[in-house]
């Protein structure tokens, strides 16, 4: 493969990057907020979260491999995976790194799962949210096409439906929080 190609590679797995993994954090919302996706039986939306985040750990994998093999920049295996240390472009390259060492660890403790117990999966789970807005900067700062149109409002989009969604979860997280205590007062209330 030419420089060229790898780099066209690099790129557009990038771009697939930040829409799977934007997809992947809805579904992860939809998940925990129980939301039954058309056409589907709840169930189904988690494994379509699954799914599509092993799709997008294959593209981020891609990514990675390319950006490493590409001769035109000087990227080691070492500087994708210890955040810093690169000397092409640190601190962008850094950030790629960090929300690549804390997708890893999702992905590991997802695979170890039923070993470790659900409270430190999710635990380490909620890594994910992190990782996604610190990937979002790394390509914001490091993307070739970050200052194209239809890049630009790519990004928007996708900062603007994982926002909507977060404020959604964490909205019905409070209004369930305010329920809880009323109902309990009406319970023991009914015991008194």
């Amino acid at each position: 493969m030419t420089s060229e190609t790898l780099w066209y590679v690099n790129r557009a797995t990038g771009v697939v990057c930040l829409v799977l993994f934007t997809v992947v954090v809805l579904l992860g919302i939809a998940v925990r907020l129980r939301t039954r996706l058309p056409g589907l039986p709840r169930f189904g939306t988690m494994s379509l979260h699954r799914m599509l985040s092993l799709s997008a750990t294959a593209f981020l994998a891609l990514h990675v491999t390319v950006a490493v093999v590409d001769g035109y920049v000087n990227i080691t295996a070492l500087d994708a995976l210890v955040p810093f240390v690169s000397d092409y472009r640190p601190l962008w390259l850094g950030l790629g790194t960090v929300a690549l060492d804390l997708m890893l660890a999702v992905l590991v403790t997802s695979l170890l799962r039923e070993r470790l117990g659900h409270r430190a999966w999710r635990a380490v789970h909620w890594l994910a949210y992190g990782s996604w807005p610190v990937a979002l900067v790394h390509g914001i700062g490091i993307g070739t096409d970050s200052g194209a149109d239809w890049m630009t409002w790519l990004t928007v989009s996708c900062v603007a439906t994982v926002v909507a969604a977060f404020a959604l979860r964490t909205a019905r997280t409070v209004r369930a929080a305010r329920r809880t205590p009323t109902a309990l007062l009406h319970t023991e209330g009914a015991h008194a």
